[in-house]
């Protein structure tokens, strides 16, 4: 299992992303300074940094590049300023990729695998294998009775979140965080209510009446197996 230091000041991003990668298999370590990160960095074994430009002690230049001088391992600035010397300013300093704020969480996760395997690092993949479904999670894909399924990404992340949490009712609002970090792509609680309505379609023996992915009245949904 990968390791991952989050480093950001704004505990809403921290609870999302730490959320979202821990479903994704990544153990997950926290610091809302530089001064929390570089002792982290320090001490823990790490083997890739989420790292916010803008931190309330020491800049997020400055916490690179003493990253940097200590370790290769991949760091990917994370940040609201969206100005090309900015991102110029994050690589320069030894940044290996940057993402802007806000963010498609699908998008993130794909930048910290491709930094991973260009770093030798990436973890052997996740296959779940749940009733009659097998997910595998190093090919975003998934096979339903040895046939394979085809989603859209926001369809395999939905059904990869709710398998994840199997036997737990999620809120439309974890669903939503967990999913939709990108809330231009959001527009009401439907989007979620349609997206599980093909999803139901494409893994259901009946989507009329779900076996797997069932509705909770005035909460969300939860799987069963």
């Amino acid at each position: 299992m990968s390791t991952i230091l989050l480093v950001d000041d704004d505990p809403d991003i921290l609870r999302i992303l730490k959320d979202n990668l821990e479903f994704d298999n990544y153990r997950v370590l926290l610091a809302t300074n530089g001064k929390e990160a570089l002792d982290l960095f320090d001490t823990s074994r790490v083997n890739l940094v989420i790292l916010d430009l803008s931190l309330p002690d020491i800049d997020g230049i400055q916490v690179c590049r003493r990253m940097r001088d200590m370790s290769s391992i991949p760091i990917i600035m994370l940040t609201a300023r969206d100005r090309v010397p900015d991102k110029v300013l994050g690589l320069d300093s030894g940044a290996d990729d940057y993402v802007s704020k806000p963010f498609d969480y699908l998008e993130l996760a794909a930048r910290i695998k491709a930094c991973l395997r260009r770093s030798g690092l990436i973890e052997d993949p996740l296959v779940i294998e749940i009733a009659d479904l097998k997910i595998d999670t190093g090919q975003n894909a998934v096979w339903k009775n040895g046939a394979r399924v085809p989603l859209t990404q926001r369809e395999y992340a939905l059904l990869v979140l709710l398998v994840k949490n199997s036997g737990r009712a999620l809120s439309r609002s974890v669903i939503k965080e967990s999913i939709w970090a990108d809330r231009e792509l959001y527009r009401d609680s439907r989007t979620i209510d349609v997206h599980v309505q093909h999803l139901r379609a494409k893994i259901e023996d009946d989507p009329t009446d779900p076996k797997h992915i069932v509705t909770i009245p005035g909460t969300g949904y939860i799987f069963y197996e």
